[in-house]
């Protein structure tokens, strides 16, 4: 498969809206701009997602304009029991009222009703997270404050377009592996996220989309052999014929992967077993193991117009990763979420 590396700035799209130049890059070197796209608001995505985590437990948090709704969302993960929560609050047609910044360095996003405050900020090289939710869980009220720091380190960014409708663009970045300090409350019960166990990845996404798609996406930040390590692992969604988003990060690098399949085990009927043990394979054969899943957090909200359908599962990974000098590195128990989400929106 081809993996078209871009490596100068440029406009993320033309003057008919279409990428400019479809590929992957180590950092975000294409420039958005919402006024350039040549799509309807309500056909425009931006979102700004938070995970972070160590080996026990984690914290997911959400803002996302979808155009059509808006979705703020925070989830509560438990490793060690197979648990987790998940409060999600929908906004009808925001349509960019959200003010999403057209830049991941801008660092800021905020929404706030009756029920939920969540801002995320941007201090020097730390992004802050803050969230107040009340009645989050059992009567009890969730807060929230977490900060990330940001190396100067390389990042997953890819933009590539809808082959049926060039119009239609997916941009994205993932930060990995960034050291996570703060606490999470939830009444009486506290959780501390400490650098030297705990990272947070953020998926950074702009774009417009078709109506009726299909994605798998994995994501991991830890350790391995001591050393910073995560894996970033997707597909099914846009025309991936000039890039992957599939990467390993070792050390503040990127480690470009070609195709990824992700193989779960399916009962008589072709119905999905997500509890059951997953592989993941590369088409390089540089990524290759075994996915023991914990939990699947699944969720489905059908409005008819609007519908989404997601397992977000976490599990352990054991395998092996190639870097590009040849180097195998073993995985074992590396915590990984893994998602496959049909979305109509």
């Amino acid at each position: 498969m081809k993996q078209h590396e871009v490596t100068m700035k440029q406009p993320l799209l033309d003057a008919k809206g279409h990428i400019n130049e479809p590929g992957w890059a180590r950092n975000l070197i294409w420039q958005y701009d919402r006024k350039h796209i040549k799509a309807p608001g309500h056909r425009i995505k931006e979102w700004d997602y938070y995970l972070v985590s160590n080996d026990h437990f984690g914290a997911a948090f959400t803002i996302s304009d979808l155009g059509y709704i808006g979705m703020v969302s925070v989830s509560v993960l438990d490793f060690d029991n197979g648990e987790h929560h998940t409060e999600t609050i929908l906004i009808p047609l925001p349509l960019g009222r959200f003010h999403l910044g057209s830049h991941s360095d801008q660092g800021k996003a905020e929404f706030q009703n009756k029920r939920v405050h969540l801002k995320y900020s941007m201090v020097f090289d730390r992004r802050r997270i803050q969230c107040h939710f009340k009645n989050f869980k059992d009567g009890k009220d969730l807060d929230a404050e977490i900060w990330l720091l940001q190396k100067p380190t390389e990042s997953m960014c890819i933009a590539t377009p809808w082959k049926e409708k060039p119009k239609a663009f997916y941009y994205n970045q993932k930060i990995n592996c960034m050291p996570a300090s703060g606490c999470l409350r939830l009444g009486e019960t506290q959780w501390r996220f400490r650098p030297e166990d705990s990272m947070g990845v953020l998926d950074w996404g702009r774009g417009v989309w078709t109506y009726d798609n299909t994605w798998y996406w994995g994501t991991g930040s830890g350790w391995v052999d001591g050393v910073p390590f995560g894996l970033n692992i997707g597909y099914g969604f846009s025309d991936r014929s000039a890039a992957s988003e599939n990467v390993i990060y070792c050390d503040g690098k990127i480690h470009k992967l070609e195709e990824i399949t992700i193989c779960i085990p399916m009962d008589f009927d072709g119905n999905q077993l997500y509890m059951e043990p997953w592989e993941i394979l590369s088409s390089d054969e540089r990524l290759e193991g075994e996915f023991i899943p914990i939990f699947d957090r699944a969720a489905k909200i059908d409005m008819k117009l609007v519908m989404t359908d997601q397992h977000q599962v976490f599990g352990r990974f054991s395998g092996k990763a190639v870097l590009d000098d040849g180097r195998e590195l073993e995985i074992k128990d590396f915590l990984l979420g893994v998602e496959v989400v049909h979305n109509k929106y």
